[in-house]
């Protein structure tokens, strides 16, 4: 049973002017209407007579999506935390929570939000290259992302970054350089997103004119694999990887070009956990000069086992089968076997040759 609940309070399209390649905030919201102080706290009441009999539930968090909130009147921003903050003090929530981009952040901002108990910051920072900032017409340089995200540690808050993976001019190693540009900032959480080509945007366009060919599927997984390696490794906790499908209004109609795919988590994770058992079985091979005995012993199919706790079976086992698949065909020499060792931590992966 999950402990930690999010009451999602999405304010579309606000607060930001500027229109980047891949935006249409109306269908990622799924929600075009106006919303006001009024409709945050009936939203609010809502969730909470919902979660109210949830078992285990530890923390509630309170999280504004949808558009840039620092970018919208000050106003509007006081009267939809004021709200949120009645039921912070009053302990039916625990955490507030904010996404917003790197250049509406300042400190006549952040010491408004501090006043009203904000916990979490996330910058929406999608790439530390440059050349896809531009193409991607995010309207920031990087010099205001560092700047953003050391006034929002000072402050204390909790930072998050959000990293998009396939935008324009982007390639495996401006991926690798944002994820390690990300752990310089030490964030304390991280969202990767593989970009998703959503029908009413500029990079729409692009994609039906043939100036924008998106990465294949194999290529995207390998670039967010490799970007959840480095962020995990540095303890920054990814919180999500890749859009829900509740974030899309249909996702057969509105994304284009194969760049949705419902898994992207299980995907990286298996991809991750196919790189380590594959590096080890070659390990085998590597050594196994004086196999010939163990050939004989077992036939002339040498017997393997994989380990993973149970949390990890699914990704030792990959999406739909497709880690048994590849081992299966591409290492005939061995019998395999996939096992369960809760000795092992979570994303662990053992491969050990049997006698």
């Amino acid at each position: 049973m999950k402990r930690h609940a999010i009451i999602p309070i999405f304010i579309p399209h606000r607060g930001c002017p500027n229109d980047c390649v891949f935006c249409n905030q109306k269908k990622i919201t799924a929600s075009s209407g106006p919303v006001n102080a009024e409709d945050v706290r009936s939203k609010i009441d809502l969730w909470l007579t919902t979660l109210k009999d949830r078992p285990g539930l530890e923390t509630v968090e309170i999280a504004f999506y949808g558009g840039s909130f620092t970018g919208i009147p000050m106003e509007e921003q006081t009267a939809f935390l004021e709200i949120a903050k009645e039921y912070k003090d009053r302990g039916l929530v625990q955490k507030l929570h904010l996404s917003t981009r790197p250049d509406y952040i300042d400190e006549e901002i952040l010491d408004n939000l501090k006043r009203l108990s904000v916990d979490v910051i996330e910058l929406g920072v999608q790439s530390f290259d440059p050349k896809v900032l531009e193409a991607s017409k995010r309207g920031h340089n990087i010099e205001v992302v560092e700047r953003s995200a050391r006034m929002i540690k000072e402050y204390g808050f909790t930072l998050g970054i959000q990293l998009m993976i396939g935008l324009p001019e982007d390639s495996y190693e401006s991926c690798i350089h944002s994820a390690k540009k990300a752990v310089e900032l030490q964030p304390d959480i991280a969202r990767l997103y593989p970009t998703v080509i959503i029908r009413d945007t500029e990079l729409y366009d692009m994609w039906e004119r043939g100036d924008h060919i998106p990465p294949n599927q194999e290529e995207i997984i390998r670039r967010t694999a490799h970007m959840y390696k480095i962020l995990t490794e540095a303890g920054i906790n990814v919180i999500r990887v890749g859009l829900k499908s509740s974030d899309l209004i249909n996702d057969d109609v509105d994304a284009a070009g194969g760049t949705y795919h419902p898994a992207v988590k299980q995907l990286v994770c298996g991809f991750l956990a196919r790189e380590s058992l594959e590096a080890q079985l070659h390990q085998i091979l590597e050594r196994s000069v004086a196999s010939e005995a163990a050939d004989r012993r077992s036939g002339g199919c040498r017997k393997v086992s994989f380990y993973a706790n149970g949390s990890s079976m699914s990704e030792m086992i990959g999406w739909q089968g497709e880690n048994k698949k590849y081992f299966t065909e591409n290492y005939p020499q061995f019998s395999l076997r996939f096992e369960k060792d809760d000795s092992l931590a979570d994303g662990q992966y053992v491969c050990r040759e049997k006698e």
